[in-house]
């Protein structure tokens, strides 16, 4: 008898939740599929039915940590009416999940390592710097942003908070260095802003 779809969303959604939690634990060099099929219930056949490896396994788990992460800064961000306060509290808010420690290890240590910077990058540009850009361009048309490349402010922006958010990662007082970051940003941001509105 086939699986249903939802039987199958289900053992997918069991896979990465299991996946996730030995990701975390052991970081990804570390892991064996005999130990999350295991945990599972499941034979590696099973897995394998789901995911071609141990690798697909990780970008599944890396991506529904990164499209979490995406849901959260929208909706931080939307708390304000006010664009530049929506774009600060973006900004935070990202800074703030990025370094939750039970996405440090996947988002920030094993991701650019066991992805390889293409699909990193990818997968960040999907998640992170669509919605950034997005921000950054009703800020313009709104007369609020200087007539600049929002690419440039974009990937500026973002890279500055990638490393930000890995400096974060190391810090025994993570809350005093997220509002340290955030200073700094909205810092930056002050020579883009459109100071005639």
């Amino acid at each position: 008898m086939r699986k249903s779809r939802e039987e199958t969303e289900l053992t997918v959604q069991k896979l990465k939740e299991i996946a996730k939690f030995h990701f975390i634990e052991k970081g990804y060099a570390q892991v064996a599929l005999e130990d999350i099929v295991k945990d599972a219930n499941l034979t590696r056949g099973a897995l394998y039915h789901h995911f071609k490896n141990k690798q697909a396994l990780f970008l599944a788990v890396f991506e529904s940590i990164q499209r979490d992460v995406a849901e959260y800064v929208e909706a931080e961000a939307g708390k304000s009416d006010d664009l530049w306060e929506q774009l600060i509290n973006g900004c935070r808010a990202f800074l703030t999940a990025a370094t939750e420690a039970n996405n440090v290890k996947i988002l920030l240590i094993d991701g650019p390592s066991v992805l390889g910077w293409g699909v990193f990058r990818e997968m960040d540009e999907k998640y992170s710097m669509n919605s950034l850009r997005e921000q950054l361009i009703y800020l313009q048309e709104n007369n609020q942003l200087k007539e600049i490349s929002i690419d440039a402010v974009t990937h500026s922006l973002s890279g500055a908070m990638n490393e930000a958010a890995l400096w974060i990662a190391e810090q025994r007082d993570r809350q005093k260095r997220i509002g340290e970051a955030v200073d700094t940003i909205i810092l930056l941001l002050e020579g883009v802003k459109n100071e005639t509105t």
